[in-house]
């Protein structure tokens, strides 16, 4: 199960895994982007795939959504809580309480709700692997950064958290945290400004999506079945911190 599987890594992830023979549930909030993906996974690598549209944000959704799963697809081995957005890049002083909110709600709170709905049927089959989208700003902070910073934080705390809690289940916790990647994250996060979200990949050969899904494939499904990664911090070759950037 893939959460935010309607653009960027999520989105990668799904292909990864549906490429692989996988069965593959997809949520996300925009409903017509799901149904292209879910056609796509079917047509191109003849894969069985589950839709399901709700923002992680809305608990009675998320909870309605996975309790009403199909028999078929309630087995749930492998959930990846990618669904998460930067809003807005100002000093905290000027920082918009509705983006503070949108953030919150979705990195923190929608990887707790999800988590919550799938880790009863994980605890009665003794196995499953959950993975939590952490950042670089799980690790640091930077200037405008602020709240964005402290919800990967808290995903950090979660991760680390689940892990202890869970361990005596059989169920394994990997957080993956990425530095710089190209996808909509900073459109999203410059609210649509082209110009600004350009200029943060400027003179770099960024991380795409399809690196993260590589990682996240191999983490949960390659490694030997003893073997945990708990956590991963990975960048472009070219970023060493949130400061540390080489441009060509």
């Amino acid at each position: 199960m893939v959460t935010g599987a309607t653009s960027g890594f999520g989105k990668a992830i799904a292909k990864k895994y549906a490429k692989n023979g996988f069965p593959v549930i997809i949520t996300g909030r925009r409903n017509e982007r799901l149904n292209d993906l879910k056609k796509y996974l079917e047509e191109k690598y003849d894969a069985k795939v589950l839709s399901l549209n709700f923002d992680v944000r809305d608990k009675e959704a998320v909870f309605s959504a996975i309790n009403s799963l199909p028999e078929e697809w309630k087995n749930i081995t492998i959930l990846v809580n990618n669904a998460g957005l930067a809003l807005g890049a100002t000093g905290i002083e000027n920082g918009y309480i509705s983006d503070w909110e949108t953030m919150i709600d979705t990195n923190v709170k929608g990887t707790l709700f999800v988590s919550r709905a799938v880790i009863p049927t994980m605890i009665a089959n003794k196995k499953g692997h959950i993975v939590n989208m952490g950042s670089t700003a799980s690790k640091e902070t930077y200037p405008g950064g602020n709240v964005y910073c402290a919800s990967k934080h808290a995903v950090q705390a979660i991760s680390d958290g689940m892990r202890q809690d869970l361990i005596k289940y059989g169920i394994k916790v990997t957080q993956i945290c990425p530095g710089m990647a190209e996808t909509e994250f900073s459109l999203v996060r410059y609210k649509g400004d082209k110009d600004k979200a350009d200029n943060v990949y400027k003179g770099v050969k960024p991380l795409v999506a399809e690196d993260i899904a590589e990682i996240a494939f191999f983490i949960t499904s390659v490694l030997p079945e003893h073997v945990e990664v708990r956590d991963i911090v990975v960048s472009c070759q070219q970023q060493a911190s949130a400061f540390v950037v080489n441009r060509n």
